[in-house]
C-alpha cells in the first residue's frame, strides 16, 4: 500500500502591492474562525475535501520572468500556487479542479506548469476559444490530448459580438468535449436567464457531454418575478443527467456576509432537484480570501448544511465525493500522460490515496 505523502509548501511573502490585501485577509481569518468554533454542531464530511473551482495565476514576479498577463486582465490581488497550496492545508483541502484564469486568457503554460508540478493535487479546466476561425476546437483538443487538462470552460461572454455558444464553433468545441470525456462548465455571470437556452439546446443535442454549473449559475436566493424564474429553470436543469451543479462562490450568489446563511433557503432545492452526488463544492480563490478566507468557504458548507439537516452522506458527496466519481470514471488519459500505454485512467485513484506524485 502506497504511503500517504502530504506536501508542505511554504508561501511566498506577499508583494508590496498585495499588503493590503494581506491584511485584510487576516482579520477576515480571525472572523471565520470564531465564527465556526461557535457554531453548533452538524454533519461533517469524513472523506477527501475536493475543491471543485479555483484559480491560480503567476505572481508579479512570474509575470514579468515567464508567464505574462494578459494586457488589461492584470489581477488586483494575489492568486499564485504556493498561496493557494498554502491556504489548502491551512484548511484540510486535498485537492481541486484549477480553472484557467482570464488574466492569461487563451494562454495555458502557467496552469499547465501547476498541473505538471503536482499532478496528484489538482487537475485543470481550459479555457475554450470561441474564435470565428474554428481554431478553439483544434486548441481544446490539444488541451486535453497533450497537456491533460479534464474539464473545459465555456464563458459566453467571449463569444464574438451577437453570437451565441450554439453557433457552429460552440457547438463543435461542446461535442468534441464530450468525445473527449471533458466535462463543460458554463460561467453565467449575468444571469442564468440569458443563456438557459443554449444550455438546454446543447444537452439536448449532445447528451454525452457532461456539463457543470458554477457558482449555482449565478441564482441568487429569489426575491422576485425573474429570480424565481431563473431559479425554477436552474432546478428544470436536473432534467438532464448530464447535468452538475457547483456549490461554489457562496461570496457570490448569497446577499448576506459570512457563512451566508440565506444560501439555505435554495440549497435543499438543489440537493432535492439533482441529488447530493451531482452537486459540488467549490472556493472560488483566490477572490473568496479577501471574503470570509478559504478556511471559511469549506466552513460555510458545513454551517448552512447543519441548518438544513443535510445528512453526512449528501455532504460528503458535495465536499468531494461526486467530483472524484465524475473524473474518474473518465477513462479517457493521453498516451504521454502515460508513457505511451493508453491504459485506464488511474490519476484520482492516486490522487483520493493522497499520495504525491512529483
Amino acid at each position: 500500500m502506497a504511503t500517504a505523502v502530504r506536501l508542505t509548501p511554504v508561501l511566498v511573502p506577499a508583494s508590496a502591492q498585495f499588503k493590503q490585501f494581506a491584511l485584510v485577509s487576516r482579520k477576515t481569518q480571525f472572523r471565520v474562525s470564531a465564527a465556526a468554533t461557535m457554531a453548533t454542531g452538524g454533519p461533517q464530511s469524513s472523506s477527501k475535501v475536493i475543491d471543485s473551482h479555483l484559480h491560480v495565476w503567476a505572481s508579479p514576479q512570474e509575470a514579468a520572468d515567464k508567464y505574462p498577463y494578459f494586457p488589461g486582465q492584470e489581477p488586483t490581488l494575489p492568486g499564485d500556487v504556493d498561496l493557494l497550496l498554502k491556504s489548502m492545508e491551512e484548511a484540510g483541502v486535498d485537492g481541486a479542479l484549477i480553472v484557467q484564469p482570464i488574466n492569461h486568457k487563451f494562454d495555458h503554460s502557467l496552469v499547465t506548469s501547476v498541473l505538471k508540478k503536482y499532478p496528484s493535487k489538482f487537475i485543470g479546466c481550459c479555457l475554450a476559444n470561441p474564435a470565428e476561425d474554428g481554431t478553439g476546437v483544434k486548441e481544446l483538443e490539444n488541451l486535453i490530448l497533450k497537456d491533460n487538462y479534464r474539464a473545459v470552460r465555456f464563458n459566453p461572454y467571449l463569444w464574438p459580438s451577437g453570437q451565441k455558444m450554439t453557433n457552429e464553433v460552440g457547438k463543435a468545441m461542446f461535442s468534441k468535449a464530450g468525445e473527449l470525456g471533458a466535462p463543460v462548465g458554463f460561467m453565467c455571470m449575468k444571469g442564468l436567464s440569458l443563456h438557459i437556452s443554449e444550455i438546454e439546446e446543447l444537452c439536448t443535442e449532445f447528451p454525452s457531454t457532461v456539463v457543470l454549473l458554477d457558482h449555482l449559475a449565478f441564482c441568487k436566493p429569489p426575491i422576485n418575478d425573474e429570480e424565481n424564474q431563473a431559479f425554477s429553470a436552474l432546478l428544470k436543469l436536473s432534467r438532464f443527467p448530464q447535468v452538475y451543479v457547483k456549490l461554489s462562490a457562496l461570496f457570490r450568489v448569497s446577499r448576506k456576509p459570512f457563512p451566508y446563511d440565506d444560501i439555505s433557503h435554495t440549497l435543499p432545492q438543489v440537493v432535492s432537484s439533482f441529488g447530493g452526488n451531482r452537486v459540488m463544492w467549490g472556493s472560488d480563490f483566490p477572490f473568496v480570501v479577501a471574503e470570509c478566507g478559504y478556511k471559511g468557504a469549506k466552513e460555510a458548507v458545513s454551517m448552512i448544511a447543519s441548518q438544513i439537516r443535510l445528512s453526512s452522506s449528501e455532504l460528503d458527496w458535495i465536499m468531494g465525493r461526486t467530483i472524484s466519481q465524475l473524473f474518474q470514471n473518465q477513462t479517457f488519459i493521453s498516451k504521454a500522460a502515460v508513457g505511451g500505454n493508453a491504459s485506464q485512467n488511474t490519476y484520482w485513484s492516486r490522487f483520493r490515496q493522497g499520495v504525491c506524485m512529483g
